[in-house]
């Protein structure tokens, strides 16, 4: 087996990388990838350079890792702003870091892009062996699924990361009145009510796969997308072309929900969808209307998968309020290999503290489900 370095996805086939990714997992799709280099979400203005490990067996790619050399830690969503800062204040640079990731993408994933276990094992010896080639501070993977999680934890030099965020599943719901009667009644009242605000409102929710976009309705999605960002002394990332192409390279795998009030497109929300998940990613406004985001960002979701046969939908990073609306606390895990031994050791011991607290917090709020059959 052969490793080799790509700083563009552009020289690797589509057809070669899409073979080694699972149908559930649009991010790490080819195209995904290439529009987040094209329009410009990638590279010197965010500071995350491409750096994918490739596997190679007589010319032919058996594995790869989307990774990424970083010198700060926006848009990860594993949270080590506390971990530089203790490097600045021991005189030490925690930047640059490398990261096996997608983008701004907080949701599970295979990091490791192989079925072959041997293969994925060799990509994580490869992996440290160019962190420290490269003489980085550490190497991060983010949001693993369970097979790399149980494989990175296996590896000697790394310590995971426990995590939560909030994922809803079908119990064989045959449509959405059929999932709210297995809600408790005054959860079930709740979610009626929210819903039928926004009816008396007089506002129309859409849902549109990306090649049933049009051109305005992408420039107005976009205007949405931004103004969040606006409100919250954000960076607006991701561009108008950006969505467009995805919308046009992995149409079936983009879903827009349009809300209209008054004859005006005022809100979205933008998933994705693999084989089996639908993924909430963004949303935004220009008019502030009762319970509009619960509707466009929870139920027309969940109402798509019921359509749609998708099993599970995992709505964004964090958000107690969820659990209330059939969201459970879902586990979710990182791992983190530190170059330098002692500092290994010191955020070792934290990460063991930290699963134990998390942990605690995850039962915890596993006894607020608003499932009659969990009370």
């Amino acid at each position: 087996m052969q490793f080799e370095i790509a700083t563009t996805l552009e020289t690797v086939p589509a057809a070669e990388w899409d073979a080694l990714v699972e149908d559930d997992n649009p991010f790490a799709r080819h195209a995904f990838l290439v529009a987040l280099e094209r329009h410009g979400a990638v590279g010197e203005a965010f500071g995350w350079w491409p750096r994918y490990l490739l596997a190679r067996d007589g010319g032919r790619l058996v594995g790869a890792v989307p990774l990424y050399l970083k010198d700060n830690s926006y848009g990860e969503l594993v949270f080590d702003w506390s971990w530089a800062e203790a490097y600045e204040r021991a005189g030490l640079a925690y930047y640059p870091k490398l990261v096996a990731a997608i983008p701004y993408t907080p949701a599970t994933g295979r990091r490791l892009l192989t079925d072959n276990e041997t293969v994925a094992r060799a990509l994580i010896d490869a992996a440290v062996d160019h962190a420290r080639d490269l003489g980085v501070s550490s190497l991060h993977w983010l949001f693993t699924d369970a097979r790399d999680t149980a494989l990175l934890g296996a590896h000697p030099e790394h310590d995971l990361r426990l995590g939560v965020q909030f994922h809803w599943h079908d119990a064989g719901y045959a449509d959405f009145d059929a999932y709210l009667g297995a809600l408790t009644a005054s959860k079930r009242k709740k979610i009626r009510q929210e819903r039928r605000r926004v009816r008396e409102q007089g506002i129309e929710l859409l849902r549109l796969h990306g090649d049933e976009v049009s051109d305005e309705q992408w420039s107005l999605w976009h205007r949405f997308y931004t103004s969040t960002f606006d409100r919250k002394w954000g960076h607006a990332t991701l561009s108008e072309g950006f969505f467009r192409e995805i919308g046009r390279t992995m149409p079936r795998n983009v879903l827009l929900v349009l809300a209209r009030h008054a004859g005006e497109t005022v809100a979205g929300a933008f998933c994705l969808r693999g084989r089996h998940t639908l993924y909430g990613r963004h949303w935004g406004c220009t008019r502030r209307l009762d319970q509009l985001h619960f509707e466009a960002c929870y139920y027309q979701g969940l109402e798509y998968c019921l359509e749609q046969g998708l099993t599970r939908f995992e709505p964004g990073a964090q958000g107690e309020h969820k659990i209330a609306r059939g969201f459970l606390p879902a586990r979710t895990w990182s791992a983190h290999w530190i170059a330098d031994p002692q500092w290994r050791e010191i955020i070792g011991r934290f990460l063991e503290q930290e699963r134990g607290a998390m942990t605690d917090y995850i039962e915890e709020l596993s006894d607020h489900s608003p499932f009659r059959q969990c009370r």
